[in-house]
């Protein structure tokens, strides 16, 4: 048996009529550039994160920057966020001219340790970036706390974890900023690059609106220095078709990650750890294997298809030579670094291809 780590051809063609009449619509109008779609969509997001705010943009990346830009993070100030992420979190950072300053992670969840924030602050911080690593969110509301005690910002890093919850709240609406990620891998994703920033702040949003349409209020007259960061009107025709059966893939999700757990139960695997009041959309199902790639090349001779999110956890990355962190600074990160690997997931994943992959591992037997 062969199978894609993601199967998103299966999710095509279960949505296909609607698709592919949504994308007929935006060509027949020629509308491409920040169409009626655009709008709807963003109304269909506030209402599913219940976020008072969400605008729509070109990428995940771009929303990270938009959000720093909005509240105007410049050269010299700090921004504390995780070392074990994808690369766009500190990158933002940095091409804003601010310093990422790192705080290891949780050994059990992967995100960020709420215990070690408050110890990286000073007169310089200006915000937190926690990123719901896998598909869950972090410790949100210790980190909103602490940015309160101490007047900062706090921007909810949820590429990974949009239709996850936390307390009872959707993620994306954890924090007075968030931003997503509608890559096509993602749990919700379009099909080519598209993201989101949310927000319950009102003066931020219309910053935001202004910002990614390069700073214009109206045109041709520049209000700030922006971006071209608009979301094609084309990926938003196509989210808002999948958006609709969003929640239930959410669910097959669960499920899904749920049979995983049984079915490794009696194995020496290290799986997923979901704290309580929390939930993931597993956007990664991720394990900790100490012989990594002889698991990974065990599998691939079964035709399984794994994946490391992320080898190089980002204070080591010759990138950010220029901070001097060292091997050793962030022992859980880097310990995670070695060990991740994620398993195919997707609400399309069946349960005799999970079946397969575990009697791929068994015969493996290079787990623990």
């Amino acid at each position: 048996m062969k199978f894609g780590f993601i199967d998103l051809q299966a999710q095509y063609r279960a949505y296909k009529t609607e698709i592919d009449q949504a994308m007929a619509e935006v060509v027949d109008s020629a509308y491409f550039i920040m169409g009626p779609q655009v709008a709807a969509l963003e109304h269909d997001l506030q209402a599913y994160t219940g976020a008072p705010h969400a605008i729509g943009c070109a990428n995940g990346t771009d929303a990270l920057m938009l959000a720093m830009m909005a509240i105007d993070i410049k050269p010299g100030d700090e921004v504390i966020t995780t070392p074990f992420t994808f690369i766009a979190t500190g990158e933002m950072i940095a091409i804003l001219g601010a310093v990422p300053v790192f705080v290891d992670i949780e050994p059990d969840t992967f995100n960020i340790d709420a215990t070690k924030i408050e110890e990286k602050i000073t007169s310089r911080t200006k915000a937190i970036i926690p990123v719901s690593l896998y598909g869950q969110p972090a410790d949100m509301a210790a980190i909103n706390a602490i940015a309160e005690k101490h007047q900062l910002h706090v921007i909810e890093d949820a590429a990974q974890s949009f239709g996850a919850e936390y307390q009872g709240k959707k993620s994306c609406n954890l924090s007075t900023l968030a931003t997503t990620s509608f890559f096509p891998a993602k749990p919700l994703g379009c099909f080519g690059d598209g993201g989101a920033v949310f927000t319950s702040d009102e003066q931020l949003a219309e910053k935001m609106k202004i910002l990614r349409v390069h700073g214009q209020n109206k045109r041709y007259h520049h209000r700030y220095i922006g971006m071209n960061g608009r979301l094609d009107t084309l990926q938003a025709a196509v989210l808002q078709v999948k958006l609709k059966h969003f929640p239930e893939e959410v669910r097959a999700r669960h499920a899904l990650a749920a049979r995983y757990n049984a079915l490794f139960a009696d194995m020496d695997l290290v799986t997923p750890v979901v704290k309580e009041g929390r939930s993931s959309v597993y956007a990664q199902y991720t394990l900790r294997v100490q012989q990594r790639d002889a698991f990974c090349a065990a599998l691939a001779e079964e035709g399984i298809p794994t994946a490391v999110h992320y080898p190089m956890p980002l204070h080591l990355q010759a990138c950010f030579g220029y901070l001097n962190y060292s091997a050793g600074d962030f022992p859980v990160a880097e310990l995670a670094a070695k060990e991740v690997v994620s398993l195919p997931m997707s609400a399309f994943l069946t349960h005799e291809q999970q079946d397969w992959v575990k009697a791929a591992i068994v015969k493996a037997g290079v787990i623990g």
